[in-house]
């Protein structure tokens, strides 16, 4: 191999109901990808054991995931749709990504200082190894690139950190078997097995926030059903929703300025923005000056028209879900095919027999 061919991989926890959010910020991204890449995605369902242990139905959560990115537009057969636990290589390969890493690294993940808690002791091993696992799913199909948001962008560095460490210490061994790639990290040229892995951030509302607290991201955790769109609400849900979205009672602004220092007209503008492919300034130059009496009726109409299609048909595709457990099946295996691949070379390269 003389260059890693271009790959784009991601993935997307199952616990509780995707939003708007998740739609924008994500799977929308992952449909536009499809164009001229090779692409993986995948339904993390072993990441959802960090979360919580026991889950009253994974099968469900799962195939919902599925569902919805079927409904936005990714095709399962140009491309790989599959649930995470189907391929046993990424906890092989995350056991060994455990050995590379080095504790300093996982004490800097701020994510799970947030989600730990103030009772870090309390935690599990799984949400403190969370970025291990992230990584060996990333690299067990040797992608080269990943859609994330900007939360998930410090746990991308950790990839490349993971990749870069196990490339050095590795070099000769790799350089053997004959299966690296001539690289160049910074200045410094590399004989590589693992490339470095590039994130793909961007978009005009790549953190969509909660629609009750500007400075919040909106969540699938959020107590209160009003804060977030869900894609399975109705056309009156997601009008309630967009009506009593929390604002100020300023008008909108003419320039994108006039956004600074509020939070949920900025939110409102910014999924606008997202759900016509514009930007905040375009938005602005329509409704600027006008009050949100007259912008959140028409953000109530895109939302659906955008929004209505795509829940339609997750909901026909989670009333027969023989459809929806094929995809995943199939994808299963043409995953498998692929990592085994990969973990074969590692094999060679640590030296275990097998």
């Amino acid at each position: 191999m003389s260059e890693f061919k271009k790959l784009v991989f991601s993935g997307v926890q199952p616990t509780g109901n995707l939003h708007l959010g998740n739609y924008l910020g994500a799977i929308r991204r992952f449909v536009a990808l499809q164009e001229g890449n090779d692409c993986i995605y995948c339904v993390v369902d072993m990441h959802a054991l960090t979360a919580q242990l026991v889950h009253e139905d994974m099968p469900g959560q799962t195939r919902s995931i599925a569902a919805a990115f079927i409904a936005a537009g990714i095709d399962p057969e140009k491309h790989i749709v599959f649930n995470q636990s189907a391929v046993p290589q990424h906890a092989e390969l995350a056991w060994i990504f455990n050995c590379v890493a080095r504790i300093g690294w996982m004490n800097r993940m701020t994510q799970f200082k947030d989600k730990a808690g103030k009772d870090r002791e309390q935690a599990s091993l799984g949400l403190y190894a969370y970025p291990s696992l992230m990584a060996a799913d990333i690299l067990v199909y040797r992608a080269t690139h990943v859609p994330v948001g900007e939360d998930q962008k410090q746990h991308l560095e950790l990839a490349r950190d993971i990749a870069m460490k196990f490339n050095l210490d590795y070099a000769e061994h790799i350089r053997k078997t004959g299966y690296g790639v001539d690289i160049t990290v910074g200045n410094e040229p590399v004989h590589a097995y693992f490339p470095m892995v590039e994130p793909l951030i961007g978009g005009p509302a790549p953190r969509v926030m909660s629609l009750r607290d500007g400075t919040k991201k909106m969540s699938k955790s959020d107590p209160s059903d009003l804060s977030r769109i869900n894609l399975m609400d109705d056309e009156d849900a997601i009008s309630k929703k967009i009506r009593k979205a929390k604002t100020d009672p300023d008008g909108l602004p003419s320039e994108v300025d006039g956004l600074q220092g509020r939070p949920e007209a900025d939110n409102l503008v910014a999924i606008y923005a997202a759900l016509t492919d514009k930007s905040k300034a375009e938005v602005l130059a329509e409704f600027g000056g006008q009050q949100f009496s007259v912008f959140k009726p028409a953000l109530v109409d895109l939302a659906i028209h955008v929004l209505a299609p795509i829940t339609g048909e997750m909901r026909r595709l989670m009333d027969d879900t023989s459809h929806i457990d094929a995809i995943l099946r199939k994808g299963g295996e043409r995953a498998r095919a692929r990592a085994e691949v990969t973990m074969r070379q590692v094999r060679d390269v640590i030296g275990f027999l097998y």
